[in-house]
């Protein structure tokens, strides 16, 4: 078991590790705190001192494409209204839907779980047993995450170390609860701010199985065989979607703010002073900024010279660092969708496809840690109904939709509709020639039906026909007609 000081250690080297760094730059961003915000001016005075403008206008605008560009990636993966869990087997998809398809609590943590990823490059969910004694998952903070290994070369882990702050206490100090998980069981701390960390004294059983099971008034503790943690990785290096295109969106930052400051500023004049009463430029400076007004000699004067602002420089600039920004994040600008008239749908897939390039490069990853989720839940369901399903019985469905024009929707499917009741016209006009088993074996063809189930429920056709012959009634002369 790890020791206390142990336990520091490793959350400290984490913490300050660079991956963890640049996860939350990636958190950083996504929240629109950009580099932007720390922006500063300077200027020479006149006695050629470099001094920071507190004058000068300095507009700081974040623009958090990031923020759009992630959340339109998770909730595309997900966008499809199939069932993610599937099986041909009616019991077992009965049991998916109660632990996946049809819980709500799930789909909201396999989304956080999506998205942590792409914000931060990685992110985990963790199994534990809900109220009514069923494996349930939630997403854990990859930042406040740290896996230990005996060895840094092997796959599997020896200990997770998960912390967070609960809460703070009346004098502003952060509670950090700490969790130490092994493949049997799980150890409670807590630390409070940069403190002790001790046992968690609030916790009954310490440490706890990841199981307890009561059955009438007693206790059985089960495991589920492994550390229940099962990380989602962005790609092989575990980087968060912002490393290609953190540059581009703080140059549209930097352009923006730009023009808004060029605007505000009267800097933007130049101003040719003659008779000037006074020695100190810096004032001459904040007069002509602060006051609107200088004073000058009798003979002296003030020209001003304007000149033009960049406005067309930077606004192309802006839409060309827009543009790259949706190319290289490889997500849907849907303003320029809608200005180019972009309706058709080949035109829609075309503006999604280096979306769903994205969206099947993460897929394969979440497809295997899904996978090693659904075994845990196979397992519990086998053994509540003494069955023997496996991760065969099982196949994901993630197949996304994208936006399509509702018009040209309605004029494919009125299309089809025509052609399909004119195929009907010819084969009754045929039937004749054709015969009548087939002309229902083409119209079932048409419509898609089954035509041996279809054939068992049609009549004999000689009890409708009215000149069928029968058999001669015995005594009498001639032939009975019905």
């Amino acid at each position: 078991m790890l020791s206390v000081d142990e336990i520091r250690k490793f959350i400290d080297n984490d913490g300050a590790s660079m991956k963890k760094q640049l996860a939350k730059t990636g958190i950083r961003y996504f929240e629109g705190e950009h580099d932007i915000l720390k922006k500063r001016i300077f200027f020479t005075d006149g006695k050629g001192i470099i001094k920071e403008d507190l004058l000068r206008s300095n507009y700081k605008i974040p623009h958090p494409f990031f923020n759009l560009l992630a959340k339109q990636q998770a909730q595309y993966m997900l966008s499809g209204k199939e069932s993610k869990f599937n099986s041909d087997i009616p019991e077992l998809q009965t049991e998916l839907d109660i632990y996946f398809n049809d819980n709500k609590r799930f789909k909201a943590q396999l989304y956080k779980f999506l998205l942590g990823t792409i914000v931060k490059g990685w992110e985990f969910m963790y199994a534990y047993r809900d109220d009514e004694g069923r494996t349930a998952f939630e997403c854990a903070d990859s930042l406040g995450v740290v896996e230990v290994r005996a060895r840094e070369t092997q796959d599997h882990c020896d200990y997770v170390i998960r912390w967070y702050i609960d809460r703070y206490d009346d004098e502003c100090r952060a509670i950090k609860r700490i969790e130490v998980w092994d493949k049997s069981q799980t150890y409670y701390y807590v630390q409070i701010d940069e403190g002790d960390i001790e046992l968690d004294k609030d916790e009954e059983f310490n440490p706890k199985p990841h199981t307890m099971l009561k059955k009438g008034k007693k206790l059985y503790r089960d495991d589920y065989g492994e550390i229940p943690f099962y990380r989602l990785d962005n790609n092989d290096n575990q980087c968060s979607d912002l490393k290609l295109i953190k540059a581009l969106i703080d140059d549209y930052d930097v352009m923006n703010v730009g023009l808004s400051n060029n605007i505000e500023d009267t800097q933007e004049a130049l101003y040719v002073v003659k008779g000037f009463e006074g020695d100190d430029l810096d004032e001459l400076i904040e007069n002509i900024k602060a006051k609107k007004h200088i004073g000058v000699a009798e003979d002296g004067g003030v020209d001003v010279q304007t000149v033009d602002i960049p406005v067309e420089a930077r606004k192309t600039k802006m839409e060309i660092d827009k543009e790259n920004i949706f190319f290289f994040g490889m997500g849907v600008n849907t303003e320029a969708l809608k200005d180019s008239g972009s309706t058709v749908s080949v035109q829609i897939k075309t503006a999604y496809y280096n979306l769903d390039l994205k969206c099947e490069g993460l897929l394969p990853n979440l497809e295997e840690v899904l996978l090693k989720m659904l075994r845990l839940v196979l397992d519990e369901i086998n053994k509540k109904n003494h069955t023997a399903y496996t991760i065969t019985d099982v196949y994901f469905n993630f197949e996304r939709e994208t936006i399509i024009n509702e018009q040209e929707k309605a004029q494919i499917a009125l299309l089809q509709a025509q052609e399909q009741q004119t195929r009907i016209n010819t084969l009754l006009s045929t039937a004749m020639q054709l015969g009548d088993e087939l002309t229902v074996e083409q119209i079932c063809d048409v419509y898609d039906l089954d035509y041996d189930e279809i054939k068992s429920k049609l009549p004999d056709p000689e009890e409708n026909d009215p000149y069928a012959m029968v058999e001669e009634v015995p005594g009498e002369e001639g032939v009975l007609i019905e």
